[in-house]
């Protein structure tokens, strides 16, 4: 089975620095509960990984964590990627909160990524919206977190620092609109700019993905549908991370 088969397969290996740095970060604010069982580096690397060596050998020391120095080939044979920079983390899965109104934020920004066909993909826009000071996100019961060491890879780690609640997208919109949330769609029908929607605070916005969009079920549930005006005549559509990141951002700017 080649490494881009293997994406799509369960993996909780996290790879490189980043992705482990945001799930040590992660753990100690609590937002984080996955298990690391075990650190391993590229025994060839330790000269030039001196001060990312340095910093594991006491974290792992403190928190108890096994730390060992193994092969290049080791390394590789765990990981799905290349860009892992000698450095693997060996975990267990992480729990997810219930999309209640208890669990959820007040006040906040969440956003529920619908029928997205890839974990790159996914992960993509988990960075985007990291990075636009997203909340929370809503997980529907089947979710790429299974393979959570290419997500983590692809979001810069941003899959491992942010909140994520897990349920159904009947019960995530339910408990967001106890706590006063409006729902907002991206699509097409019926849909205002996105420079003129009101994305004020608290809000869930739901993105789809670029093969199967926003089901007609959750469409209905929306307050309104935001559309991006494209700068030319264009009959493509956005990627699913892009379309996220213009939303995400728009919401930020709008919620300075």
């Amino acid at each position: 089975m080649i490494k881009e088969e293997i994406r799509f397969k369960e993996s909780t290996v996290m790879e490189g620095m980043t992705s482990l740095s945001a799930l040590l970060s992660a753990r100690a604010r609590g937002i984080n509960d996955r298990e690391i069982t075990e650190i391993r580096y590229d025994k060839a690397k330790k000269t030039k990984k001196t001060r990312e060596i340095g910093f594991l050998t006491a974290k792992c020391a403190e928190l108890g964590i096994p730390l060992t120095a193994v092969s290049a080939e080791e390394i590789d044979a765990l990981a799905v990627g290349n860009t892992h920079g000698g450095i693997i983390a060996l975990c267990g899965p992480r729990t997810f909160a219930s999309p209640t109104a208890e669990n959820l934020p007040q006040n906040g920004f969440l956003c529920l990524l619908e029928g997205i066909e890839d974990p790159y993909n996914f992960g993509y826009s988990l960075r985007s919206l990291y990075a636009a000071g997203c909340d929370g996100i809503l997980l529907g019961e089947r979710n790429w977190m299974s393979a959570a060491g290419v997500v983590a890879r692809a979001s810069a780690g941003a899959s491992e620092a942010l909140p994520l609640f897990c349920g159904t997208v009947e019960d995530s919109i339910a408990a967001a609109r106890a706590l006063g949330y409006r729902v907002v769609c991206a699509g097409i029908r019926d849909a205002v700019s996105h420079l003129d929607a009101d994305l004020k605070k608290p809000l869930l916005l739901i993105v789809g993905g670029e093969k199967r969009g926003i089901s007609a079920a959750v469409l209905k549930e929306a307050d309104s549908v935001v559309r991006i005006d494209y700068g030319r005549e264009f009959r493509g559509s956005l990627s699913a991370a892009s379309a996220a990141t213009v939303l995400a951002f728009e919401v930020l700017r709008q919620n300075r």
